[in-house]
């Protein structure tokens, strides 16, 4: 990449300087190439055509009053064979109305004899800019275009005035449609669905200042009236940099399939919610019943079988609850909004109400000075979930006297969010499996500590479908470090 005329450019512009006044090809190859410019110089339109047959030039200043080949030939063959590279016609006063018909014929722009160094820089550098933006526009379209024309979701994108501006084979599809080209149609032309334009209008309307991601399922009915297809929909507002609303982007999901697997896997928990949950909340309160002496009275021995009774129906109480938890989070069907947080405010919120907990353990537990705002695109509740998961786990299997830390750092595109103990660590065999369900590590250490295996498993999943990482470092005796990623929030560009 290097600096050229003020214009940041990927390789060295090369321009071809076409006229048969040698002063002009002179002049204007000094002052160009004083600019950074590699420049060429051709005394006719004969010559100009053979060196552009043989080399490319991105500019070309162009005489259009020519013996031999005249210019306006020069530029209908360059227009023809050559569409990427930028003409400006060099054109004297009394051949005004030749420049005009060179614009027509594909002419970027044209400068009048005599001009300045500067009516040539000036000049040039828009031609610069105008090659760039070409180049770019076009490199990201090639990309977008074979990225979203494979994805396997619905999307769609609108401008500000609700017209269509993109929509890939998928999402015309998923909403059946079938007929002329959509884009640049109005969205209400493309989508029938109430909700699904409300959602879009809700995004369009959307302050500056707030960033949420609407989420929503759709059922869509067949000629009958018979369901067919659920769709799962999500919308953001597109913004620029100064958080102005250009648009939305639309995700759908098809999520029929998966709907039919949640509801087996809900009639499933149901079962276990009914026939076994509700009958060992029954025998809880009858235990508590005989602990208070009202069945007669209860000796030391019995009072200590029967609170560690209570001990294991609470932590199968405890698993069929968390079961469904991951049941659901897994499903990926809870169509949560998702907004702009306040990394460092749920932080200090979940470091302050664990507090207590770490202080009867003798831990100290600090929160690490957030030098700058981290702001994460993410559901609330599931984002607390993770953070008091993973300090609750810091503070469970830290000894006495040990310390725990939480902090948060910007990485490229994500936030880390760290939490990192003096405990007893793990070898690397149960880091291997630490985030499978039910999987606990076992040893003379953690005989004592409680749970179900199911908590780092709640943990990835909800980090999964924040489209984040988490990882963890840690040896025997050393203690442990959980690292989660969570992408950044930041504004469109």
């Amino acid at each position: 990449m290097t600096e050229r005329a003020g214009i940041r450019t990927p390789y060295q512009t090369k321009i071809l300087v076409v006229d048969d006044e040698k002063r002009i090809r002179e002049g204007c190859r000094k002052m160009l190439t004083q600019e950074g410019f590699e420049v060429a110089g051709a005394e006719n339109g004969f010559r100009a055509l053979e060196m552009i047959s043989e080399e490319h030039f991105d500019i070309i200043l162009l005489d259009l009053m020519m013996s031999g080949v005249p210019g306006m030939e020069v530029l209908i063959h360059v227009r023809s064979h050559h569409p990427d590279t930028v003409i400006i016609v060099i054109t004297g006063y009394a051949t005004l109305e030749h420049a005009i018909e060179a614009m027509k014929n594909g002419a970027f722009d044209f400068i009048p004899k005599p001009f300045s160094p500067q009516d040539l820089r000036v000049v040039v550098v828009k031609a610069i800019e105008y090659i760039r933006t070409l180049q770019d526009i076009s490199n990201e379209k090639s990309r977008m275009r074979v990225l979203i024309n494979h994805l396997a979701d619905g999307v769609m994108a609108t401008d500000k005035e609700k017209r269509v501006a993109l929509a890939n084979p998928a999402f015309l599809k998923m909403l059946g449609h079938q007929g002329d080209r959509v884009i640049g149609s109005h969205v209400s032309e493309l989508v029938q669905n109430e909700r699904l334009n409300e959602m879009i209008d809700q995004a369009l309307a959307m302050p500056g200042e707030e960033f949420a991601e609407l989420t929503d399922e759709f059922q869509f009915e067949d000629r009958a009236g018979n369901p067919k297809t659920i769709l799962g929909a999500r919308c953001v507002p597109f913004r620029d940099r100064l958080d102005r609303n250009l648009g939305t982007v639309t995700l759908l999901q098809d999520i029929t399939t998966l709907k039919k697997m949640e509801q087996i896997k809900s009639d499933f928990v149901s079962m276990v919610a009914h026939e076994i949950r509700s009958p060992m909340n029954s025998v809880l309160m009858l235990i508590k019943v005989i602990l208070k002496g009202r069945a007669g009275h209860v000796t030391e021995k019995q009072e200590e079988m029967l609170n560690r009774v209570s001990e294991k129906i609470n932590s199968l109480v405890n698993l069929a609850s968390e079961l469904l938890d991951l049941a659901k989070i897994e499903s990926g069907l809870i169509m949560q909004e998702q907004k702009r947080l306040d990394i460092g405010e749920i932080l200090t919120e979940q470091v302050a109400f664990h507090q207590t907990k770490a202080q009867e353990r003798d831990i100290l537990l600090e929160l690490i000075p957030i030098s700058e705002p981290a702001f994460v695109l993410g559901n609330r509740y599931n984002i607390e979930e993770v953070i008091s998961n993973l300090v609750g786990n810091a503070i469970k299997y830290t000894p006495g006297g040990g310390k725990i830390w939480v902090s948060t750092t910007a990485k490229e595109n994500h936030h880390c969010i760290c939490v990192r103990d003096t405990g007893i660590g793990m070898s690397q065999e149960d880091i291997e499996r630490i985030f499978e369900r039910f999987y606990r590590v076992k040893n003379e250490k953690t005989r004592n500590i409680g749970g179900t295996g199911l908590g780092l498993a709640i943990v990835k999943s909800i980090v999964e479908a924040h489209n984040g990482i988490i990882n963890v470092e840690s040896e025997p005796d050393l203690g442990s470090t959980f690292k989660v990623y969570i992408p950044t929030a930041i504004h469109s560009d």
